[in-house]
């Protein structure tokens, strides 16, 4: 972990609602150990949300880019199962012979565009692509799972399609190129915490760590002790996020698998979830309503 100068680039894309601390999230569609962190930051906005707002910053010069050119195959396929089996949170390396991603870098204009008619709509459509991309082995560079994915994420379809293609996107992708360039991040994941004091210097966290890691970093940037939220009942949380992990609801209510497994199975009984198998453990698609 580094200490970072709180540079302009904070101030240089657009502003947002004011919270006590804000997190840089450096992110690559196409990362694994991104998708990986998903379980942790769900159980973060639960309990700690007051405290920080997350901005998704898009890396644009890792993976994103001529991905087939720069590695093999075979390593990415090998770095997505190893990725899987640490985390628990499953992704298909067989994609990469399947089904190879062409194009990436239309998957992060995308996501721009989706930004563009707000930022949680930005987020929402991260997700579904995620889901694509690592469950069901899609291209994401493909124009029609991405129109898929806007439709999920419940955007206005015609304005996302043209902003794909817009200046407005693409510089906002190359305003995320540029604060990951003065930031000198260079892996992804990376987290970078500001607190509210411009002298103070940033928090840069690279690659992935344990939940109470996280806590702790918010703990000892804000200047007084942070009230934890209480969770949100299971039921209330299957209806909120509607397709989640055992790994996601294992971390966020400190549950083993095999907990969370024996609950799930009572609920398919009851008919309020559907279970859907992965290569790699196991999801659940909420269905009581």
């Amino acid at each position: 972990m580094t200490s970072l100068h709180h540079s302009s680039p904070l101030n240089s894309c657009g502003g947002a609602e004011k919270k006590p601390l804000e997190i840089y999230m450096f992110v690559d569609p196409l990362c694994p150990e991104c998708w990986a962190l998903e379980p942790i930051l769900k159980k973060l906005r639960i309990e700690y949300g007051q405290y920080f707002r997350i901005r998704y910053i898009l890396s644009g010069q890792l993976s994103s880019l001529n991905i087939a050119t720069k590695r093999k195959q075979e390593d990415l396929a090998q770095q997505w199962e190893k990725t899987a089996s640490r985390s628990g949170m499953s992704c298909d390396g067989s994609l990469w012979f399947d089904n190879p991603i062409d194009s990436p870098y239309i998957a992060s204009f995308a996501i721009k565009a989706a930004e563009l008619q707000g930022k949680h709509s930005g987020i929402r459509f991260l997700r579904y692509l995620q889901e694509r991309l690592f469950l069901q082995k899609q291209d994401i560079s493909n124009f029609d799972v991405l129109k898929d994915c806007a439709e999920e994420a419940k955007l206005d379809l015609n304005e996302f399609m043209n902003d794909i293609h817009s200046y407005s996107a693409s510089k906002a992708f190359q305003c995320d190129v540029k604060i990951t360039t003065e930031m000198d991040v260079d892996e992804i994941p990376t987290l970078v915490f500001f607190n509210e004091n411009i002298e103070d210097e940033g928090l840069k966290v690279t690659g992935l760590y344990s939940y109470e890691v996280y806590v702790h970093i918010i703990e000892e940037m804000l200047t007084i002790k942070p009230e934890k939220n209480p969770l949100p009942t299971l039921d209330e949380f299957m209806k909120h996020y509607r397709f989640v992990a055992s790994k996601e609801i294992a971390v966020v209510y400190d549950l083993s698998i095999e907990e969370v497994e024996k609950q799930m199975k009572k609920w398919i009984l009851q008919q309020k979830v559907k279970r859907i198998p992965a290569k790699h453990g196991t999801f659940w698609r909420y269905i009581a309503d």
